[in-house]
């Protein structure tokens, strides 16, 4: 059974914004030699790992609303430079975006499952002006 995470984007104004900082994360690894992947480290690691693995995403909260998603490729542990273990998690380079819905804040990561999570926003959507105000007429049902 798949299995998503929810986490907020802190400082991340919107998808467009987290785009740029992942494009630019992704140029920073080439130019250090390291392969160019697109990985977020978290403090705690999900025990949950076959279902994440098998089909999960990353759901992306930015502005305290959930708006794109990424596929999890993997999660590896890393050992930070303090010795404290941590969890990378591995994720496709391609951003999705999503239906908007609102979420509030939390610290670290949450579980989300398939049947509450967003779907992904079709080409031609309606919802292309203040994704606040989308999220709210759809908790409306009018969207």
């Amino acid at each position: 059974m798949t299995l998503h995470l929810l986490k907020l984007a802190v400082g991340v104004n919107s998808v467009e914004h987290l785009a740029e900082l992942q494009a630019a994360r992704l140029v920073e690894a080439r130019a250090a030699g390291r392969p160019p992947l697109l990985v977020h480290v978290t403090r705690q690691t999900p025990k949950e790992t076959a279902a994440l693995l098998d089909g999960g995403s990353l759901y992306w909260v930015i502005r305290g609303l959930v708006s794109a998603r990424q596929r999890l490729v993997a999660l590896e542990p890393v050992e930070g430079s303090d010795g404290v273990r941590r969890c990378a998690l591995v994720l496709d380079p391609e951003l999705v975006e999503t239906e908007t819905q609102s979420r509030k804040p939390h610290q670290g990561w949450r579980y989300l499952k398939p049947e509450d999570a967003p779907a992904d926003r079709r080409a031609g959507s309606a919802e292309g002006g203040d994704p606040k105000l989308a999220a709210e007429l759809r908790a409306l049902g009018l969207l």
